[in-house]
């Protein structure tokens, strides 16, 4: 059986984080844009919303939503086929939201000067295209996946149905749960259901050759 060295995982583990940083600068010209938020984060805000109703849950905020809910994919998917949580994948939860906020502190000045619509949808497409591309490296760095990304990496290859598609069908699903339990959804919301998927089916193969030859370059 194949085993990783230490140096591979640590090659691996390189790459997605550089995945990592590329993906969060793309969800941050996102947000910046001020058009709504990406599908996952439409669902936590939802879910969010109705939790804080409850009474005596006000320490309930968004990021601990988030990060409660990708722990609960993570152990769901630890019962179904362990070999999907890696290192890698507890990386992106713990260092996402650190990578975002250094982003929205470098960004902010410059999205602030874009007011008009046509810019600004401009800015959520360019987004959205790079979180596709880094979402790609972190997946084809084979050492860990987003845990929100897990729902659509496990089944496009359980169903073996194309990620693209699976990603699209992914998104949809968690925007219109989210919309119904009070979640906001805009324009780049939209946006982002329609184009994150199959740019991401576009970017795949490319990254995967990328990955690969760095790996023997450096191994």
């Amino acid at each position: 059986m194949y085993k990783r060295t230490i140096k591979e995982w640590f090659i691996r583990s390189l790459i997605l984080m550089t995945g990592l940083i590329i993906a969060h600068l793309g969800v941050t010209l996102f947000l910046l844009s001020d058009l709504g938020s990406d599908p996952f984060n439409v669902l936590i805000q939802g879910i969010t919303g109705k939790l804080a109703e409850i009474p005596g849950l006000t320490f309930i905020t968004h990021g601990r939503v988030h990060m409660g809910i990708c722990i609960i994919i993570m152990l769901a998917l630890l019962m179904i086929d362990r070999s999907y949580i890696k290192i890698g994948t507890i990386l992106c939860m713990f260092c996402g939201g650190p990578i975002i906020d250094f982003f929205t502190w470098l960004l902010s000045p410059v999205a602030g000067a874009f007011h008009a619509l046509a810019a600004r949808i401009l800015m959520v497409t360019l987004g959205c295209v790079v979180l596709a591309y880094g979402m790609t490296i972190v997946i084809k760095s084979d050492a860990g996946t987003g845990p929100n990304d897990l729902v659509a990496v496990v089944a496009s290859d359980k169903l073996k149905k194309k990620f693209s598609i699976i990603r699209l069908i992914t998104d949809a699903l968690f925007t219109l749960a989210g919309f119904l339990l009070g979640g906001t959804v805009g324009a780049g919301t939209l946006i982002c259901i329609v184009l994150v998927g199959p740019v991401a089916g576009i970017f795949l193969p490319v990254n995967e050759k990328i990955v690969n030859t760095m790996v023997r370059k450096f191994i």
